[in-house]
């Protein structure tokens, strides 16, 4: 680190209030620094704000649900939201605004969670929607939900700890008493710094289910119980098994959803009625507008948002004699109306961020939860301990009460009265008092003998809850019945519809591209151009690498597959539109670098084709021939290299393409000579690389050369070159026949 240069005290002017050193710069650690600023504010965010603990919620969720139990919400009549938002500033100091924020996304009319814990009345918005702003808090009123009875039924009897406030005025609790496994039963996601947290909704039975498994047995198969991931927005959750397993196991994973939809027939239009929880209905509309736009959709005529009072809707209306199935199938591959919800289970256990599994998730909230019914016990026990011990020294009253009337009424004084009844009747000092606050119309014995009469019941309950106390196994039992309870109570259907991946039939999805007339070329070096009519009269000569030159040309047009043959008996496929319109001034792609081909793989034919018919005829410098159909290389997946396209067994010496065996074929050998047959003497191969048969019966030394598919007038004397049966030794061209002979070449 460079040293800076501190300012000599005799430079500086001296003048009042000067104060020694001020203005000096001093060098500090980088990393102390971190420490020292940084630090303390991540640890702050991930603590206090961004990640949920296991009780389910956030401080700012506690804080919020806290004040309005406090201020008598749960279960009255609802009061203005700006209220609530006022007396919770008493706990969270971080304004009004971020304070309603939180109420709306905990509020039933906001609908982002399975189990609202707020009653809301007005305008709350819509989770699924982006542009749809919620009221005023000025505007709106709200209450508890009735759920939140399971959260703060035992909160009075110091089930949790309370800390005090920022300003220490008022306490507030670290932890709720949730009866229920609320960290999983509504959604929360939280960025913190450094680390996030991103826990989706499951069915509030199936996760009852699945605790009450587990208190039972420690091994419980717990997906037996919880099926899946259940959204508010409802959606297809489509099931992988595997993925599943993975995030009940580890915390981590991605779900993937899509929205589901109706088709009415009347109207030709597709209804979708929920959308993925990761998106707006904004965002979908946007996207499949812009793919109109684009030309990538052609079927969809209109789109409009109809969500009204009965919930989200999106109607799209189609083009008269569109498959509405196969247009959704298109929009869930192209928009988010198909999205996937990535799970991170990252809770704060004790003060520590933990990334658990569902299992090991479960089994933290029920330690939580048998310490809160243990506190709850030892609570309940205290208080009737406390209880008893009035009643035994008010039964020893009972014995003679006209005496502690008379040590009351002798008592000169005041201060002695508490010591002279513990005298007179052997009581200590907290008996004593009960006695002595008993108002003068209660002393007489049917009051005396109505409250002695507890004692036996407080002693049966005393002694049931010292055994609760000592047996996690009796705790465990009052769990389970007051999950029991709480699922006869709240239990409610799947929202979101399960589609198994293995059953969901899809067809490949293609993009529409413009189809026109095109022409095609490729070269000896492997070069390739696709050039439209028009380009290609007024482009002038066609440019090539020096010592290439044109091997083919074809007139197609724009949708159209490619099968490129190289020399390693590989076949590459592609299509037509990847490739741009050029011109004929320009060189062209280079196929082996387009495609991928292996090292010093060279491409050596072209087929264009579009519906897989036709023959391949493959040469092979020894004299055999192979006829193989076209549509063995059509394939059911997006393959994009076949392996085997021909026999490696001897060396090729051409490829030839006919849409038709009904044509003659012109082979010429080394030794000059020709043979003319027809293509339909061959009999095609089932094999790719079958090796063929005898063609052409060459002498030692010799090799096929070329063939082409015969044309009227390449041969003056055709029938002399012609044969009847194969294999066959051709003609050597007469003298007058030569210059047909040098078209061959």
């Amino acid at each position: 680190m460079a040293r800076k240069k501190k300012a000599s005290s005799t430079q500086m002017p001296k003048m009042q209030g000067y104060i020694a050193g001020a203005g000096e710069i001093v060098e500090q650690k980088i990393a102390d620094t971190i420490e020292e600023n940084y630090m303390p504010y991540a640890m702050s965010v991930i603590m206090s704000r961004a990640i949920p603990e296991i009780d389910g919620f956030k401080p700012s969720h506690r804080k919020l649900l806290y004040t309005m139990y406090k201020m008598g919400l749960l279960g009255t009549t609802r009061t203005k939201s700006a209220n609530i938002v006022g007396q919770t500033m008493k706990l969270n100091p971080h304004g009004d605004s971020a304070i309603y924020d939180t109420m709306v996304r905990l509020s039933r009319g906001y609908e982002a969670l399975l189990h609202p814990f707020v009653d809301s009345k007005g305008n709350f918005g819509k989770f699924y929607s982006r542009d749809m702003a919620w009221a005023a808090s000025r505007y709106t009123e709200a209450k508890l939900d009735s759920i939140c009875n399971e959260l703060f039924n035992d909160i009075d009897k110091d089930t949790v700890d309370f800390v005090d406030n920022y300003d220490n005025t008022l306490k507030e609790p670290t932890l709720l008493p949730a009866a229920f496994p609320s960290v999983l039963v509504n959604a929360n996601t939280g960025i913190a710094v450094g680390m996030a947290s991103s826990i989706c909704s499951f069915n509030l039975e199936e996760v009852c289910r699945t605790t009450i498994g587990l208190l039972k047995d420690e091994n419980f198969d717990i997906m037996s119980t919880l099926l899946a991931p259940d959204f508010t927005g409802g959606a297809q959750i489509i099931y992988d098994r595997r993925a599943m397993e993975s995030i009940y196991q580890t915390g981590r994973g991605s779900i993937k959803m899509r929205g589901r939809y109706t088709y009415d027939k009347f109207a030709n239009c597709i209804d979708i009625s929920s959308i993925p929880q990761t998106t707006t209905a904004e965002a979908v509309i946007e996207k499949i507008i812009d793919l109109v736009k684009q030309g990538k959709i052609k079927e969809i005529a209109d789109i409009r948002d109809e969500t009204g009072i009965d919930g989200l809707k999106i109607t799209i209306d189609l083009k008269r004699g569109m498959n509405p199935d196969k247009v959704m199938q298109k929009l869930y591959k192209m928009t988010p109306l198909e999205d996937s919800f990535s799970c991170n289970f990252n809770v704060l256990i004790a003060g520590t961020p933990r990334v658990l599994g569902v299992r090991e998730l479960l089994n933290e909230w029920s330690a939580f939860r048998i310490e809160c019914v243990k506190r709850r016990t030892y609570f309940d026990l205290h208080k009737k301990q406390d209880r008893l011990h009035l009643l035994r020294g008010l039964a020893k009253i009972l014995l003679d009460i006209d005496k502690a009337i008379a040590i009351i009424r002798h008592t000169e004084e005041e201060a002695q009265v508490i010591p002279n009844l513990m005298d007179g009747f052997g009581i200590d000092e907290i008996q004593a008092e009960y006695v002595a606050e008993i108002k003068l119309r209660n002393l007489n014995r049917e009051y005396i003998l109505k409250r002695t009469q507890d004692i036996a019941q407080l002693e049966k309950d005393i002694q049931e809850l010292e055994a609760i106390v000592g047996s996690n196994a009796k705790i465990r039992k009052i769990i389970i019945k007051e999950l029991e309870a709480i699922i006869k109570k709240y239990g409610q259907p799947r929202k979101s519809m399960i589609l198994y991946a293995d059953e969901i039939q899809e067809d490949e999805v293609e993009e529409e591209v413009p189809d026109y007339a095109v022409n095609l070329f490729f070269t000896k070096e492997g070069y390739f151009k696709k050039i439209t009519p028009l380009s290609l009269r007024m482009g002038g000569e066609q440019k090539f690498k020096e010592g290439d030159a044109m091997l083919q040309h074809f007139e197609t047009t724009n949708n159209t597959e490619l099968i490129f043959f190289s020399d390693r008996c590989q076949a590459y496929k592609t299509k037509a539109p990847l490739f741009a319109d050029t011109k004929a001034s320009v060189l062209g792609e280079y196929i082996p670098s387009k495609l991928g081909f292996d090292e010093g793989e060279n491409a050596v034919y072209m087929i264009p084709t579009k519906d897989y018919q036709g023959y391949v005829f493959f040469f092979f410098e020894n004299g055999k021939a192979a006829k193989v159909p076209l549509s063995s290389y059509a394939t059911k997946t997006n393959r994009k290299k076949l392996t085997g396209a021909y026999s490696d067994k001897d060396p090729l010496a051409a490829i030839l393409y006919t849409e038709s065996d009904d044509c003659e074929i012109m082979v010429k050998s080394s030794s000059g000579r020709i043979l003319l047959f027809k293509a339909s003497e061959l009999l095609a191969k089932a094999s790719r690389n079958a090796q063929g048969v005898a063609l052409f019966k060459l002498k030692r030394g010799h090799r096929i050369l070329s063939a082409c598919v015969y044309e009227e007038g390449m041969l003056a004397k055709p029938e002399r070159y012609r044969t009847k049966a194969l294999p066959a030794c051709g003609q050597l061209p007469r003298g007058d026949e030569e210059s047909e002979q040098m078209r061959l070449e």
